[in-house]
């Protein structure tokens, strides 16, 4: 942990070297002109013209600007319904019947910087602040764990309590957390952080430790509101922020994830600005695009009224149609959607080829190991829409006649960068992806589900299991002999086995 006052620290973060470095003739890939452009001349486009476009994604190639949007000025009801059908033909071709869940754990909520939209922002005087030490880290860890979580995302404010050592020694704790779960014992496999930018040097030290996906948000891509928004601190720098996954895959951390935040400018701009952000990566890093892209609407924050006053909300019907758009522009790619959303609408994002989403989220520092029931406005970032616990929405899932996923063989097997992202292309991972899904889900029907879930889930397992049995795929690869032979293990008591 850092020993400089907060203010020292924060000037001294930003190392302007490692912003040039990424410019091409000195310009960012965000050109908003042109954004503005493309948008305003891609209007109303016709049923062919979608149909051709949607073709694009079921053959799994992502798309161009123009295209999106294209797509973007759909209005259409009939053609909008196509996209939506299409979008998720696009998911199952891709991921096949699964969801993946997470948990999100906070760790610290100082923060050096003054978002007008976050109730962590440094001037907030009604935030209660509070930074976990490891034994407190371990308790939220072991709290997860005992409800059957195998992947979290652990969450950083920016300030010197919780710097890159902090990090990394967080990362370690929740990583060392083993719980006894019958025969055997249960753990988070999949450590994956939310924090702010930082230089190569420190990101190395969190491929060291074995970060998983490396997490962030831009925001908003448009300048003037990025500006507007993000006064002071660090986060007021925009290319500073801009290329800090550009540094993370420098640093050997394959594994990065965008977003934006939407309700703080025109969402159909935010929807190009995630698609540019997706290119200029895969340009400057051989095809390697972010792993996953998340959606998030702008909610309730204490100390400040930024989301009810915003001119750009986002409505329900414009929300769905986002996230149709981003599953064909970049069908290759996970969707996040998060507890931010209410049930419904995280049902409704699902159906558009969302691919994962937390449960049983909680905000507060130290809320898991608190057992907190309620949300405290002034202990946690924003205000939640969906607070069910893994084993309701797991059954949810499974009444959907979706499978959960806790699989974390492919990073542990080396398929992530470029690896990932060629399997996806060409739609090889998903079949990877549905034995071991099948695999972790009956580990945790056995070990952690209630009667009403389990039987509902293996339902869901069964019909898995038939067309496993029935897809030439797995026998041609050499994989049914293996998978039965696991299957069978994971009945019988072991744990943590993968293809």
């Amino acid at each position: 942990m850092s020993t400089m006052s907060p203010q020292k620290w924060a000037e001294n973060v930003i190392k302007q070297d490692e912003i040039d470095r990424y410019l091409i003739d000195g310009e960012d890939f965000m050109n908003e002109d042109l954004i503005k452009r493309q948008l305003q001349e891609n209007t109303s486009p016709s049923k062919e013209e979608v149909e051709a476009i949607i073709q694009k994604s079921l053959d799994i190639e992502r798309l161009s600007p123009i295209e999106t949007a294209k797509l973007l000025n759909v209005d259409d009801p009939e053609i909008l319904k196509m996209m939506d059908e299409a979008a998720l033909e696009v998911k199952r071709k891709v991921y096949d019947n699964r969801i993946v869940t997470f948990a999100p754990l906070y760790c610290s909520n100082l923060c050096v910087n003054n978002c007008k939209y976050c109730g962590f922002r440094k001037d907030n005087k009604e935030e209660k602040r509070r930074v976990l030490n490891m034994d407190e880290i371990k308790a939220e860890t072991e709290a997860l764990v005992k409800e059957g979580h195998k992947r979290s995302i652990v969450v950083y404010g920016e300030h010197p309590a919780s710097d890159v050592d902090y990090i990394v020694d967080s990362i370690k704790s929740v990583y060392d957390v083993e719980v006894p779960t019958g025969n055997s014992t249960s753990k988070i496999r999949r450590v994956n952080i939310n924090a702010a930018p930082m230089t190569v040097a420190d990101l190395e030290k969190l491929w060291e430790v074995g970060v998983g996906t490396y997490q962030v948000f831009q925001e908003t891509y448009h300048r003037p509101t990025y500006n507007k928004v993000h006064p002071s601190g660090p986060k007021s720098n925009y290319r500073w922020r801009l290329y800090s996954l550009h540094r993370a895959m420098e640093a050997g951390i394959d594994d990065v994830a965008i977003g934006a935040l939407f309700g703080l400018y025109d969402w159909k701009f935010e929807v190009m600005g995630l698609l540019y952000h997706t290119m200029d990566l895969e340009k400057q890093f051989d095809g390697i695009g972010p792993h996953t892209i998340s959606f998030p609407r702008l909610r309730d924050a204490s100390g400040t009224d930024y989301s009810a006053s915003s001119r750009y909300s986002v409505s329900d019907e414009e929300f769905k149609k986002l996230v149709t758009v981003l599953r064909l522009a970049v069908p290759y790619t996970g969707l996040i959607v998060t507890a931010r959303e209410t049930p419904e609408m995280r049902r409704e994002a699902i159906k558009r080829g969302s691919t994962q989403t937390d449960a049983s989220t909680k905000l507060g520092i130290g809320s898991y190991s608190e057992q907190l029931t309620e949300q405290e406005k002034e202990k946690q970032q924003f205000m939640l829409g969906d607070t069910r616990g893994l084993d309701i929405v797991i059954k949810e899932f499974a009444e959907m006649g979706m499978i959960t996923s806790f699989c974390t063989a492919g990073y542990r097997c080396g398929r992530t960068g470029d690896k990932i992202m060629n399997l996806l292309k060409c739609g090889t991972e998903g079949k990877f992806c549905k034995l071991n899904a099948v695999l972790t889900f009956r580990e945790w029907l056995d070990d952690f589900a209630s009667p009403e879930t389990k039987e509902v889930g293996e339902k869901v397992l069964q019909e898995e299991l038939k067309q496993i049995e029935n897809d030439p795929f797995f026998e041609d690869k050499k994989l049914l002999a293996d998978f039965k032979n696991f299957y069978e293990r994971i009945k019988n008591g072991e744990r943590d086995i993968y293809i």
